[in-house]
């Protein structure tokens, strides 16, 4: 997205505003590019850009005016104007979603459910959260980066399941810990999830959900148009990195007891015995040959006091 300078103009106060003797007014532009996450090196999608042009009385943006320092912001179109709506993405441990997910530096273990929340603040009850499309990738960025569908459309993977979406004002789905066949050769594997996200008003949020019947895609054909009006657009909140790890899935220590068999069934352990044993034998013979002279000279010495004493008689 690329901001334009935004002009300030002051005009005479006129309708409401007839009370002022002077109205300022903001003028913000700007252009939207739109990417295409699944891109690689050829695309069959057409690029398109949006030429936006917005004018405020500078009174209502102040009293709207929101400070958000993380996540991703959404502007939705409201009969009374426009408000930001803050979404953000959680990681939790139990299906209660109250405990927070703790990555450890090794890795989580392959196949443990991970549970994901998808949350709007500042956000009317008039719209609730929807999630177009929830996949992982390589990379925290997800253009040009090898990925993998959770969900998408008609779409679900075998271990993902979705609880709420489109329901409320927040979405949760869970899904089992993998990793990515490029990082076979790794320790661990780290990948990011990323969530496609709309907000949607309350009555129309059920018809926009996935229904693979053909009258249900035919009903949603007919409804597009008036739903472009109460559906915003779609902007995508991302998690930080998730580590996987790779074990046996036996119990506690057969790691270790594994890992010990297969060293001492190489052929470095052979050697090393072999080694060991050779090392022995030469220290015992070593030590034969000092002892078995020590001996031999005391033999000598011993007979040659006793023929000196012989011959003093």
């Amino acid at each position: 997205m690329d901001w334009h300078p935004t002009q300030i103009s002051q005009e005479v106060g006129s309708g409401l505003f007839s009370d002022y003797s002077s109205v300022q007014f903001v003028n913000v532009s700007g252009i939207i590019n739109s990417l295409d996450p699944s891109a690689g090196t050829i695309t069959y999608r057409q690029e398109m850009m949006y030429i936006f042009s917005c004018r405020y009385p500078l009174q209502y943006l102040i009293n709207n005016t929101e400070i958000t320092v993380s996540g991703v912001s959404l502007a939705v179109r409201d009969n009374n104007g426009s408000f930001i709506s803050t979404l953000s993405m959680q990681l939790y441990e139990d299906s209660s979603y109250t405990t927070h997910l703790k990555i450890p530096e090794s890795g989580l273990k392959l196949k443990k459910r991970i549970f994901v929340e998808v949350k709007a603040t500042n956000l009317t009850e008039r719209f609730n959260v929807l999630l177009d499309r929830c996949y992982a990738t390589t990379s925290p960025f997800p253009i040009n980066s090898s990925y993998y569908d959770l969900f998408v459309g008609c779409n679900r993977d075998g271990q993902t399941v979705i609880t709420s979406n489109g329901q409320t004002q927040t979405a949760r789905f869970s899904f089992e810990a993998f990793r990515f066949v490029e990082h076979k050769n790794m320790t661990v594997s780290i990948f990011y999830l990323h969530c496609a996200t709309r907000l949607c008003e309350t009555s129309v949020c059920s018809s926009v959900l996935p229904n693979c019947s053909a009258n249900a895609r035919a009903k949603r054909d007919l409804q597009s148009q008036a739903q472009s009006t109460t559906v915003s657009e779609v902007a995508t909140v991302t998690s930080g990195p998730i580590i996987t790890r790779v074990d046996s899935g036996g119990p506690p220590g057969q790691d270790t007891q594994v890992a010990e068999e297969s060293y001492r069934d190489s052929p470095v352990f052979s050697a090393a015995v072999a080694a060991g044993v050779v090392g022995v034998l030469c220290i015992a013979m070593v030590a034969f040959t000092v002892l078995r002279i020590h001996s031999s000279k005391r033999q000598s010495k011993e007979k040659a006091l006793w023929e000196g004493a012989k011959g003093s008689e």
